[in-house]
């Protein structure tokens, strides 16, 4: 056991599953990873430029808040790509600067916990399959993760509200991704006036996940701000550069909400100092004012959907948003070995951001007969990858 007590729970991770599944194998070619969402490309020179001109200021102790122009680049993006009502996201109260929305994710459910709901352990909810972070968050704050299946049946999104009384009436916090991952399955509108309505009938707070809310094939998706509305009443929600501009190391990020939460949150966050250094917060602000990069990012993603959709015919299902294929394959596992060991093809088996719904039968874990495959490399390296899995999975 890695950890004591309640983190005892904590879910293996995915990668260590899949080191165990492939590692002892040899692979059938040279190896082409997809398994991880990893975005990579060339860094804007804007970006490059702004850390230099500010590097001076890596001799500073950030605030916890960030900068002044931070505030007012972040605030400025949040009103123009959700169009908010001017004036409505408060520099001073409603956002705060993230070291990589999972470090926020994590430490936002620690300030919504209580003791007890509803004279039980108090439950988050969370979808399933799920982001790790989600669970770990839940437990380390002395909830219990409560998984709720992301089926196609439910549009790849789960229905919180076919959950019994007994269980929303203990709820604390609900997790939300759109677009999700792995699924890229987009929150309708509708869906976000039901979970708002269920978060003010139960009083729970909605965390919502929208890393990926920039990256989409047809039209933005529907968001949680504008659907909430001000002041964003039980609203925590999160966004990043990592996936927005496809700067994963620059560990920078969004979170955005109800002033009370927000004011919250900074004054936990300042027991464990997670500050994004300002030459970051200078780099930040610059890209969330620069739409261009963003764009050309979502473009470059566009494209290799339609060369998946060419190699792989109607095998895929073409998501909404992010930049996953959710493929289902049977047995996911099975198949994330046969593409190792005859294509060298590394793919994630949906097992293992999955949770079984009924104990001992793998199949009943949603994430069972999928894989999910990350288009995140080069184009000419990822035509390489589908081609192999072409010739593994064929084209039904």
């Amino acid at each position: 056991m890695l950890f004591p007590g309640r983190l005892s729970e904590l879910p293996p991770s995915a990668f260590a599953k899949l080191s165990t599944l492939l590692d002892s194998h040899k692979p059938g070619r040279p190896p082409i990873s997809l398994a991880v969402g990893d975005p990579n490309g060339k860094v804007p020179d804007f970006i490059t430029e702004a850390i230099a001109r500010h590097a001076s200021e890596f001799g500073t102790y950030p605030p916890i808040n960030g900068s002044a122009d931070w505030r007012e680049a972040a605030a400025a993006w949040l009103t123009q790509r959700f169009a908010l009502a001017p004036g409505t996201i408060d520099t001073d109260k409603n956002i705060l600067p993230l070291n990589g929305t999972r470090e926020g994710l994590f430490l936002a459910a620690f300030t919504v916990m209580p003791e007890a709901k509803a004279g039980q352990r108090p439950a988050v909810l969370l979808p399933n399959p799920f982001y790790q972070c989600y669970a770990a968050a839940a437990l380390a704050a002395g909830g219990e993760p409560v998984f709720v299946p992301a089926t196609a049946a439910t549009g790849f999104l789960p229905d919180y509200a076919a959950l019994p009384k007994a269980v929303l009436e203990r709820t604390a916090a609900v997790f939300i991704c759109s677009p999700s991952n792995p699924e890229g399955a987009c929150a309708s509108e509708t869906y976000w006036r039901t979970l708002f309505a269920l978060a003010d009938r139960y009083d729970f707070t909605v965390f919502a996940d929208e890393c990926y809310a920039d990256i989409y094939l047809d039209k933005p998706p529907a968001s949680a701000l504008p659907m909430r509305g001000a002041p964003y009443g039980r609203l925590l929600t999160f966004h990043s550069l990592s996936k927005r501009s496809g700067l994963p190391g620059l560990r920078s990020g969004i979170v955005a909400g109800e002033a009370a939460l927000i004011e919250r949150f900074r004054q936990f966050r300042n027991y464990a100092g997670p500050q994004v250094p300002l030459p970051i917060i200078a780099a930040s602000a610059a890209a969330w004012r620069d739409e261009a990069h963003v764009e050309a990012n979502r473009e470059s993603y566009r494209e290799k959907f339609r060369l998946a959709q060419r190699m792989l015919g109607n095998r895929i299902r073409v998501p909404e948003g992010g930049f996953f294929l959710w493929l289902d394959v049977g047995n996911g596992e099975e198949t994330a070995l046969r593409l190792w060991r005859e294509a060298g093809v590394r793919t994630l088996p949906g097992a293992y951001m999955g949770r079984e719904v009924i104990a001992g039968n793998l199949q009943s874990n949603p994430g069972f007969p999928y894989i999910r495959v990350a288009l995140v490399n080069e184009v000419s390296t990822i035509m390489a990858a589908l081609e192999r899995m072409s010739e593994i999975l064929g084209q039904p």
